[in-house]
């Protein structure tokens, strides 16, 4: 017998009997329930209880079949440990009840009244149908199970898509197909997702960033329509039950269990199409909230401990959203850690976007650290190597840290100043055309010293005005939430084209075309890392709604209708985002220096106005042209063609003076956004070389290349 054989004969040993199950003491290492020979290993950290019970379910049993009280030699330090022989892991829930001191003004929240959900608990029942009221009388609503680990990948492996290539795409897992007119087979579901991958391959993105699919009680939300009556929901997924399950309400299979392998199928089709996917987490806060909310997981085990606390027990709410998770004590730190690897290396994920990040560099008290070591361990982590990094650097308190956020060489930023910047220049607003120009090179005054990968740009996100809604609204219209309109930013910096939503206005329906096209002209030509909102491509409304967090109807879904009613929207975002992909030139990682270190004759990036190589910077200036050299493109390791991109936000046409190119080069039109756009490659010269008209509120790309012979 080998000794491999002989250490299994003794880990399968029971010691002790609890009632008619047979266990041993556990491992403290991995927190959580984990398959062992024969059984079950249970480990739960709490500092401050005084016993700890296993709860054992039979799957949908209304009241537990077994509580087994951790003898007290099987806690080592501050975990409890068990292994359980015998059971069914496919037909077994389990909790824990935490006996303690129930002392809320020094921070402790014990109750042995309440089955407690694990932390760590991998696959969570209960909510496995999206929107089915439960049995509230339920004595545990969000159950821990075990799930089997059979998953196929197929040899599926990380792409590790260069940063500055990315052209990410911001989704929400239901509502990309919830709409009927999706066709899916299991509509607001992974399964309905993957079925769409053709369509998100043909746009052109390669990065699908996914709203939180960490399990969440979309039933969280008291409130409804105060029109219709209807109920609402908590539709966005901010609210994290439980860190390491998958949503099983957005699986068309949750209902048998099988999320986790569902969008495990999501994630390998997604690659093999080669599309990353990133996802939004919410570690700022969880679904407990303040001293009102339930008590699911963290508050009955160690309250102190997972979140940050007034002097008097109370919640910092640094969220917006009731409580504030201590992110930085190294227990938290270590679970957070835990999390992250476990998406990694069990679903293959291929980066984050972490909500509100600037709470993880708050200190326990709230204060800013100036070396949070949650950031700096995440950065230097050997699971995450290779994993992407983006922080929404600010919070609800007021901690905004766009361009200082603490990166140790790693971190993204979701680049908010990119996106006040191009809507303010776009909507026709004075003295920015200096500032559009440093955010079009990459905000190299915010990221200096970092790659220009570090800024994410966008123009719009989940959070706000869709791109349509921003060119058709100047007021947020959020009276559906039935907060009274006093929900959303009042700071939207949009323009309705001179009349408040839909328009029967042939002039205005024209003019906020040609806007949607300008922001996206400027987006997708920018330096940095580009970032479209799904549906934004054709057009989607909220019909001024800037805070859709709980719609889960039409104001929030994927119209597929839209495909073919704008399509000529579609055709151009499709086409801009192939512009971009032909021309590394776009998607240079350093920052322009606006000199020629390549030795041809041209600055890597220069700047114009209505003459050429004089950009106006004054405050009535409204007229901005970026010229790229392509020589310079990927620090001149690559040949690339010349593109210039001018954008016009005066109420005027103007007739541009353009750059003279190399000899035998001549500029071609790739896109005017007031008449065409054209396939890349096969963009027509221009018909006088040296000039261009460029209409009002309107966006020109040119390329600059050998002109082509003609023959006698």
């Amino acid at each position: 017998m080998s000794g491999q054989d002989v250490r299994e004969r003794i880990d399968a040993f029971p010691t002790h009997r609890i009632g008619p199950y047979r266990v041993r003491a556990g491992r403290p290492f991995p927190y959580g329930a984990t398959p062992v020979p024969g059984g079950v290993n249970f480990s739960v950290y709490s500092d401050g209880a005084t016993t700890m019970r296993l709860v054992l379910f039979e799957r949908g049993a209304a009241r537990p079949g077994a509580e087994l009280e951790f003898p007290p030699e099987f806690r080592t330090g501050s975990v409890y440990a068990m292994t359980v022989f015998g059971l069914d892991t496919e037909n077994l829930e389990y909790g824990f009840r935490a006996d303690g001191p129930f002392d809320p003004g020094g921070g402790d929240r014990f109750d042995g009244t309440k089955v407690l959900s694990d932390p760590y608990a991998r696959l969570i029942s209960g909510r496995e149908v999206w929107g089915r009221e439960p049995d509230w009388d339920n004595v545990y609503h969000y159950r821990a199970q075990v799930p089997a680990d059979d998953f196929d990948w197929g040899g599926d492996r990380p792409l590790r898509i260069p940063a500055e290539d990315l052209v990410i795409y911001e989704t929400h897992v239901r509502g990309f197909t919830r709409h009927p007119s999706s066709k899916v087979a299991a509509p607001g579901t992974y399964a309905g997702l993957r079925e769409k991958i053709p369509y998100l391959r043909d746009l052109g993105v390669n990065c699908l960033e996914l709203l939180p699919v960490f399990e969440f009680d979309e039933l969280d939300n008291p409130r409804t329509d105060p029109v219709t009556g209807d109920r609402l929901y908590n539709y966005w997924g901010y609210n994290t039950v439980s860190f390491f399950a998958p949503k099983a309400g957005y699986a068309a299979t949750g209902a048998f269990g099988m999320q986790a392998d569902e969008f495990k199928s999501l994630v390998k089709e997604l690659h093999r199409a080669g599309i990353e996917v990133v996802l939004d987490v919410v570690f700022n806060h969880t679904a407990e909230g303040n001293e009102q909310g339930p008590t699911i997981s963290f508050r009955g085990l160690d309250n102190a401990t997972y979140y940050m606390l007034t002097p008097d027990g109370e919640y910092y709410n640094f969220s917006g959203t009731g409580n504030t998770v201590n992110c930085n004590h190294p227990v938290v730190r270590d679970f957070v850690l835990s999390c992250l690897r476990h998406w990694v290396a069990e679903y293959h994920i291929d980066g984050f976007r972490f909500d509100l990040a600037a709470i993880l560099d708050r200190a326990p008290d709230g204060t800013p650290l100036p070396n949070p070591p949650l950031l700096e361990q995440l950065a230097h982590d050997p699971v995450l190597r290779h994993t992407k990094l983006i922080a929404e650097a600010w919070d609800a308190a007021g901690l905004y840290q766009v361009g200082h956020f603490p990166n140790y060489g790693r971190w993204s930023e979701w680049n908010g100043k990119f996106r006040d910047t191009v809507r303010r220049f776009v909507k026709g607003e004075p003295g920015l055309v200096g500032e559009l120009a440093t955010r079009m090179a990459g905000s190299p005054d915010l990221y200096q010293g970092r790659t220009s990968s570090a800024s994410v740009n966008f123009v719009t996100a989940h959070d706000g005005f869709t791109l349509a809604d921003l060119v058709s609204y100047n007021d947020k219209h959020n009276e559906a939430n039935g907060e009274e309109n006093n929900d959303g930013a009042n700071d939207n910096d949009s323009w309705n084209c001179g009349e408040e939503g839909p328009s029967a206005s042939a002039h205005v329906r024209e003019l906020r075309s040609r806007q949607m096209k300008n922001l996206l002209t400027i987006l997708l030509t920018s330096q940095g890392v580009p970032m479209i909102l799904a549906g934004d491509e054709v057009g989607r409304t909220q019909l001024g709604n800037n805070n859709t967090y709980c719609q889960d109807n039409e104001l929030s879904w994927f119209d597929w209708g839209l495909v073919e009613a704008n399509a000529g929207l579609l055709d151009f975002t499709r086409k801009l985002i192939a512009f971009r992909r032909a021309h590394p030139v776009l998607r240079t990682s350093d920052h322009p220096t606006g000199t020629d270190r390549v030795g041809s004759g041209y600055p890597d990036v220069s700047w114009h106005g209505v003459h050429a190589w004089a950009p106006d910077w004054a405050d009535h200036g409204r007229v901005l042209a970026m010229m790229r050299c392509g020589r310079h493109a990927k620090g001149g390791s690559v040949a690339d063609d010349h593109v210039y991109v001018a954008v016009n936000a005066h109420w005027e046409a103007h007739d541009l003076e353009l750059p003279a190119l190399p000899e035998g080069q001549r500029w071609h039109l790739f896109a005017d956004t007031g008449t065409a756009v054209h396939p890349v490659g096969d963009e027509p010269e221009l018909e006088h070389p040296g000039r261009f008209h460029l209409q009002a509120h309107s966006a020109v790309v040119l390329v600059g290349r050998a002109a082509r012979r003609t023959t006698g």
